[in-house]
């Protein structure tokens, strides 16, 4: 019996060729991360996963989940380096400054800031991720996003879901609070360490490492 999906299902199965997919534990050598999703430990004792429809241990296969506080600082370093391009380009188009003359005018130029910042952060995150799993900090510091279903790089959808909820609130208007809130969710999250982005996209961080 087939195990494609059905037509019209809308999930389609990891590439043969992705080298993040899922794998048996009889597939790698002795000692790969991928035989010991927890880092060693026994999987915590939930009678399921959240979203319904995956088995008791969806993360069975891939490696360990990475650390939140390296996801934290991949995450400083993407903001940094996007925060550079943003300020570069803002200023460049003349929506880098300040004026004090025109009430209206600086709010539309507050808002056009916003926008160029909300398409710059969403677009890094949603290309970078999508193609590899991994944004600059993230390689640098060894860990990548993988879709909790399957262990597959994440789809251009549900890389550009994580990074609306993550970047569109921080450009409009809550900033580097709602980015501490999304992504230190993780640190509380149990068992996937999900922050708030991650949920909305159904993946976790896994280490490379």
């Amino acid at each position: 019996m087939s195990s494609e999906p059905p037509p019209g299902s809308g999930e389609q199965p990891p590439p043969e060729d992705d080298p993040f997919r899922k794998r048996p534990p009889s597939d790698q050598g002795p000692g790969s991360p991928y035989d010991t999703p927890y880092g060693g430990a026994q999987p915590p004792p939930y009678g399921g996963d959240p979203y319904g429809g995956y088995p008791a241990d969806p993360l069975a296969g891939m490696p360990p989940l990475a650390d939140s506080g390296k996801r934290t600082l991949a995450r400083i370093i993407d903001m940094i380096l996007v925060g550079i391009v943003v300020a570069l380009l803002t200023w460049a188009i003349g929506l880098g400054y300040y004026t004090v003359d025109d009430d209206r005018l600086e709010v539309g130029r507050n808002i056009a800031r916003a926008f160029v910042t909300a398409v710059l952060y969403v677009a890094y995150d949603t290309v970078l991720i999508s193609r590899s799993g991994q944004t600059l900090g993230k390689k640098w510091l060894g860990m990548r996003v993988a879709n909790l279903e399957n262990g597959a790089t994440p789809s251009v959808q549900a890389s550009l879901s994580r990074a609306l909820v993550l970047w569109v609130p921080f450009a409009f208007c809550c900033a580097c609070v709602w980015t501490a809130i999304s992504g230190g969710w993780s640190f509380f999250d149990k068992p996937y360490k999900q922050g708030l982005h991650d949920k909305a996209a159904k993946t976790v961080v896994v280490s490379t490492g």
